[in-house]
């Protein structure tokens, strides 16, 4: 009697083989389908950046000679010249702002992942370190610009520093906390346990543990800045000429060279401009390279 009343409704509720194999065939479609959709638009993604890496390295390697490396850049309507005074004003200005944006953004990070973790203080600050990371560099440039370029009377390599470290400060600080995250807390404990003070279990024990990953994040927030272009214009600007040793006045830079030379009406200017965009990309992907090599060896360890 029991087995009379359920029989029709594991009728009811069991699927048919037929029911079961057209919902398999449409499950395949639509694999298929997005396979060949994501396929498609990583195959046009991938042609792009290498037509634009083809581009430029067929033009770039053109522009390139000994004198790009130990000339300034020429002026208007003049004949050779190099970009070597670009090249160590876009250093300089690199190395500026993340020696001010490195010690902000890993003691920053860390206080975010060992002092904050769920306070609301650390919240504010996280929202705040988001929006940086979002914010267009054009603003921040023109933010230094009235904070540094018009009270100062001029343009700077100092203003330029500053601009880049606030552009590297929201990476830094970002890449900092989630690699300390990272380190098992058992360490700390046993730190803590053997009595030493937070700060030596942090110095000691979360920074030696997190160090790859930290010293990841300084390189991609140098690759980052290294190519800006926008907040440059608005505090290094450029030069034809070396920098003056106090850095004051504008300072010869890449981005800005390339920016300038690239739309002017000379063609050996137009060639240095390819030849600085190489070097500059060469450099981003030398970064970048050596970035992915240590999180890579931080992750096998």
């Amino acid at each position: 009697m029991d087995t009379a009343l359920q029989t029709p409704a594991t009728a009811k509720t069991t699927p048919s083989p037929a029911a079961w194999g057209r919902v398999r065939r449409s499950r395949h479609l639509a694999d298929r389908a997005l396979k060949v959709v994501c396929t498609l638009f990583t195959v046009i993604g991938a042609t792009v950046l290498g037509w634009i890496l083809l581009m430029l390295l067929v033009e770039g390697i053109g522009g390139l000679s000994p004198a790009v490396f130990t000339e300034t850049t020429p002026g208007p309507g003049s004949q050779g010249g190099g970009i070597a005074n670009a090249i160590v004003g876009s250093l300089i200005l690199t190395v500026l702002g993340i020696v001010v944006a490195t010690p902000i953004g890993v003691l920053a990070g860390t206080y975010l992942a060992e002092y904050g973790k769920g306070s609301k203080l650390a919240e504010i600050i996280r929202f705040v370190n988001d929006i940086l990371l979002a914010a267009p560099s054009i603003l921040i440039g023109l933010f230094v610009y009235m904070l540094m370029v018009q009270p100062m009377g001029g343009y700077s390599g100092w203003a330029g520093g500053v601009a880049l470290a606030i552009i590297a400060v929201p990476v830094i600080v970002r890449t900092t906390e989630d690699m300390l995250r990272l380190v098992p807390g058992s360490l700390r404990e046993a730190g803590a346990a053997l009595g030493a003070p937070m700060s030596t279990v942090i110095i000691s024990i979360s920074w030696k543990a997190a160090r790859a990953g930290m010293v990841t994040g300084v390189l991609l927030a140098t690759a980052r800045i290294a190519g800006e272009t926008a907040p440059l214009l608005f505090t290094a600007l450029n030069n034809n000429f070396w920098f003056n040793p106090n850095l004051m006045g504008g300072v010869a830079n890449l981005p800005v060279m390339i920016f300038q030379f690239a739309l002017s009406p000379y063609e050996n200017w137009r060639e240095l401009a390819w030849a600085g965009a190489l070097i500059i990309t060469l450099s981003i992907l030398a970064l970048s390279v050596v970035a992915r090599l240590l999180l890579r060896k931080d992750q096998v360890r």
